[in-house]
C-alpha cells in the first residue's frame, strides 16, 4: 500500500503483496471510505423511536431482534452510523501492524493514526478514574441496563493496547500516558473477586461477575504497561489474576466463560472468547517474562483445544461449541489473530492463521470489500457491522501480515 497525493491509503499492486493483502486493501478501502462508522449489532436503542421503551423487557426484545435480523432494521428506526470506541482500537492497532508490515507509508499511517486517536481522546468515559472507555450505544440484557459509555475493561483494554502499539512505533509519551490512565480505571473503579487462586477483575464499574476473558485482558494490559514502566506492582496484580484464571483451566484445555461466584456455577460457552484468553496469556508471558512450566502449558493445551475442537481442517469456524450454525465473522477473525499471535512461539501456527483466513476470505467477502456477518446454513446475513465484523477482520489480517513478515 502506498499513499497518494492526499495522504491517504491507496491500494497496492495485488501482484506484490501475498494472497491476503489484496483482500485486506480492499477491507481498508471500505472502512476508510465510511469514515470508520458503521452500524452494531447490539446497537438498538440508538434509536430515537426504541430507547425510550418502558421496562427491561420490551428493550430486551427489540435488542435481541436486531442481534438476529438477517435484515437491517436500522434506517427504519433511525438508527445512525457513528463510531465505536472498540472499532476505532483495532482499526488503531491494524494500522500499526500493516506499517510494520510495510503495507503502508508513513504519511499515510500518520494521518490515519491522529484521526483514530483523536476520536478515542473525544470518546473517553466521564467521572471515572484515569481513562476508559465504553460501547457507544445503551444497551439492555436480563441482568442490567448499561448505559452508552459505560466502561468495561475489555473496551479499555484494547484501546489500551491500540495506543500502546502506536507508542511502540512513535515514542510519543502522549499515547503512553492515555494509556497508562487506564490502570487507574482497572485498580479504582473495578470489582475485584477474590479465592485462594487468586482474583478476577470485574467487567465494568456496576456489577461484580466473574469473566476470565475480561479479567484477563485487563491482567495482560497492566503486564504489558508495567512492562513499559517499570512498575512492580502493576506485574504483580496482574500475575494474581492470570494466576485465577490458569487455575480454573477445565481438563481439556478451555475456559468456562464465567463463574457464578455465590454458587461456583460455571457458564459454559465455548466460541472465540476462548482465544481472548489465549491471547492474554501469551501477552502475560510475553511481557512478564515469566518462564513458569504451568503458563506454558496451560497456553499449550488451550492452544490445542481451541485448533483442534473450535475449528474443522477448512479453517470454518463452529458458532458454540458443539454448534456449527452460523459461521460467525467474529469467530473467524479471533482464530486468525490467536494463530497469527501465537506463530512467534510456535511457528507452525501461522498456517493454521492463513487456511482460517483464506477460507474466511473465499466464503464471507464482498467483492466491495467488506466481510458479512454470519454464514447460515441456507442464508447468509451480509449485513457489514463495523465493529463486530469489519474492525475485527482488518485488524486480523494486518496481524497475519505482520506475522508473515516476522513484524
Amino acid at each position: 500500500m502506498s499513499s497518494g497525493s492526499s495522504g491517504k491509503p491507496v491500494a497496492a499492486d495485488p501482484d506484490e503483496q501475498e494472497w491476503f493483502k489484496g483482500p485486506l486493501t480492499r477491507l481498508e478501502s471500505y472502512v476508510r471510505s465510511m469514515d470508520y462508522q458503521g452500524a452494531d449489532p447490539y446497537d438498538a436503542l440508538n434509536s430515537s423511536l426504541l430507547r425510550s421503551l418502558p421496562g427491561k423487557l420490551p428493550k430486551v426484545a427489540v435488542t435481541q431482534l436486531f442481534v438476529y435480523s438477517p435484515v437491517d432494521l436500522r434506517r427504519a428506526f433511525d438508527v445512525k452510523r457513528s463510531r465505536n470506541p472498540k472499532a476505532v482500537a483495532l482499526f488503531l492497532s491494524a494500522y500499526c501492524d500493516m506499517f510494520r508490515a510495510g503495507m503502508i507509508e508513513e504519511s499515510a499511517f500518520s494521518s490515519a493514526a491522529e484521526d483514530l486517536v483523536q476520536s478515542l481522546v473525544a470518546s473517553r468515559s466521564p467521572g471515572y478514574h484515569g481513562s476508559c472507555w465504553g460501547f457507544n450505544f445503551d444497551w439492555q440484557d436480563v441482568t442490567r441496563f448499561s448505559k452508552c459509555g459505560l466502561p468495561t475493561v475489555v473496551v479499555s483494554s484494547f484501546v489500551g493496547n491500540a495506543l500502546l502499539d502506536l507508542y511502540d512505533l512513535t515514542g510519543r509519551e502522549e499515547h503512553l500516558d492515555l494509556a497508562s490512565g487506564i490502570v487507574d480505571f482497572i485498580q479504582e473503579d473495578l470489582s475485584v473477586y477474590e479465592d485462594g487462586d487468586g482474583i478476577c477483575f470485574s467487567y465494568t464499574p456496576i456489577d461484580r461477575h466473574v469473566v476470565h476473558n475480561a479479567s484477563m485482558l485487563g491482567a495482560a494490559f497492566m503486564a504489558r504497561v508495567s512492562s513499559v514502566t517499570g512498575r512492580r506492582d502493576l506485574m504483580e496484580q496482574a500475575t494474581r489474576a492470570v494466576d485465577f484464571t490458569v487455575a480454573k483451566q477445565e481438563a481439556d484445555g478451555s475456559w468456562a466463560y464465567s463463574i457464578e461466584p455465590s454458587t461456583g456455577r460455571k457458564r459454559m460457552q465455548i466460541d472465540f472468547h476462548q482465544g481472548f484468553v489465549l491471547d492474554a496469556l501469551l501477552d502475560y508471558i510475553t511481557f512478564s517474562g515469566r518462564s513458569d512450566a504451568r503458563y506454558a502449558e496451560a497456553l499449550r493445551r488451550g492452544a490445542e483445544f481451541y485448533r483442534d475442537r473450535q475449528f474443522e481442517p477448512s479453517g470454518r469456524s463452529l458458532w458454540r461449541l458443539p454448534q456449527r450454525w452460523p459461521v460467525d465473522i467474529h469467530h473467524q477473525a479471533q482464530g486468525i489473530i490467536t494463530f497469527s499471535k501465537l506463530s512467534a512461539r510456535q511457528p507452525e501456527s501461522l498456517s493454521v492463521a492463513a487456511n482460517i483466513a483464506r477460507w474466511t476470505i473465499e466464503n464471507m467477502q464482498d467483492p466491495r470489500g467488506y466481510f458479512y456477518h454470519q454464514r447460515h446454513e441456507r442464508f447468509v446475513n451480509r449485513i457489514p457491522y463495523m465493529r463486530w465484523g469489519q474492525a475485527w477482520m482488518m485488524s486480523a489480517l494486518a496481524k497475519l501480515a505482520a506475522a508473515s513478515k516476522g513484524a
